[in-house]
């Protein structure tokens, strides 16, 4: 059973095993989907800043008000968008790597009565920010494989 601070590390190391999952990687491995009608990698990098950016302002939200609102986006739209479908891979990663270190600052230093504020998703209802770190921790894992996936072929 992974801990908390298992959490925060994986969330803080996950920009590094991204950059190297994608050195190297050329324009064609880059483009290929995980899985037919997959996204590719390309999309998967943005797709991630994209998505640690709305957890991180979630968190930031549960924390200072009372069971605010979780706004929901569109994530398939915004991976056809032409800035997630064909550019390039650096200022993603550079807002990961950034992102990222924030993130497990923030962690680190909440209080552990701040553990089970929650905010209210209209899909997926109450979300404290204990369970919003576990999630975000296995999403970024999971599509850190399709990413490798993806490159393989």
């Amino acid at each position: 059973m992974s801990t908390r601070g298992d959490f925060i590390s994986k969330i803080e190391s996950l920009p590094a095993r991204l950059e190297a999952a994608v050195t190297g990687a050329t324009e064609a491995q880059l483009a290929r989907p995980y899985k037919p009608g997959g996204w590719n990698a390309r999309q998967v990098i943005h797709h991630l800043a994209d998505s640690h950016m709305n957890a991180f302002i979630r968190c930031r939200l549960i924390t200072t008000e009372e069971n605010p609102g979780l706004k929901p986006y569109d994530q398939d739209a915004w991976a056809r968008l032409p800035d997630s479908a064909t550019g390039p891979l650096e200022p993603s990663l550079a807002i990961l790597r950034g992102l990222h270190a924030r993130w497990a600052a923030f962690f680190r230093a909440l209080p552990e009565e701040a553990w089970s504020r929650q905010g209210m998703h209209p899909d997926d209802g109450p979300r404290t920010i204990a369970a919003l770190l576990e999630s975000y921790c296995a999403h970024g894992e999971r599509h850190l494989g399709h990413i490798q996936a993806g490159i393989a072929g």
